[in-house]
């Protein structure tokens, strides 16, 4: 997947608009974990949203493939900050609901389901309703629900935001697991720099005013990944202060 030279702009009049993307180059091999981090209002979910299909840019094009995106696609699942599940169905109806439609036999997507669902440690709860669920789990659900349809891209918009530190954790290892399994390209987006360095092999640094590009960084750290160890190397603290120089240098701040 790449995002070529993508602008997203406004128009307020017939001669003035406010950009909110300029330029935004980014590129996703197969098979690789890439994060966006960036102040808010940077533009992070409008890339996503690019990549999803639920937008075009204004100028640029975004290319999976040999083709350019644009509408939205089975090869690319989303996971939102907030899950969004439907309440009235169960925890096995809400995975299989897209299959389902889909017209898939069920002797295919049961045994899917059940090992996605295996798979994100949720074995024993079909039965359950998602206001049953802690928000880990709804979390756990929803990555079910995605990987159901084998994408070829797991897109997942700041997924861990509103969870605790230990449930948070817990869902990065969760993601690195998925990730060892499945092998789906994925593009994540963050506020945490700590979250991206740990889950990615590329973190791209984003500015506001308008959104944009200040650099993409290799993340050179050997997989599988502990997070104790990773985060008290030197080298991963050396990587998250560039990081945080960069969003510190151009936020008029100093990095934390």
């Amino acid at each position: 997947m790449r995002v070529e030279r993508a602008t997203v702009a406004f128009p307020i009049s017939a001669e003035d608009e406010i950009v909110a993307l300029e330029n935004v180059s980014l590129r996703l091999p197969p098979s690789r974990i890439v994060s966006l981090v960036g102040p808010s209002g940077c533009g992070k979910t409008t890339v996503l949203r690019l990549v999803a299909g639920f937008m075009r840019p204004t100028r640029g094009r975004v290319v999976l493939g040999d083709s350019e995106v644009t509408a939205p696609g089975p090869d690319r699942g989303v996971v939102f900050q907030q899950p969004t599940l439907f309440p009235w169905l169960n925890v096995l109806d809400n995975v299989i609901l897209a299959p389902k439609l889909r017209g898939v036999a069920a002797s295919s997507y049961a045994p899917e389901a059940a090992r996605y669902l295996e798979a994100v440690g949720l074995a024993g709860t079909e039965r359950q309703y998602p206001y049953q669920l802690s928000g880990g789990m709804r979390q756990r659900l929803q990555i079910a629900r995605v990987l159901i349809n084998a994408p070829d891209l797991l897109l997942m918009d700041e997924p861990f935001g509103a969870l605790d530190f230990q449930t948070r954790l817990v869902m990065q290892e969760l993601v690195l697991a998925l990730w060892e399994t499945y092998r789906p390209g994925v593009l994540f987006i963050t506020h945490d720099v700590d979250e991206a360095i740990f889950l990615s092999d590329t973190v791209y640094v984003m500015a506001a005013k308008p959104g944009r590009i200040l650099e993409a960084i290799e993340i050179p750290f050997d997989r599988p990944r502990s997070y104790q160890e990773l985060t008290s190397s030197r080298e991963f603290i050396d990587l998250r202060l560039e990081i945080l120089a960069l969003l510190g240098h151009r936020s008029g701040r100093r990095p934390a």
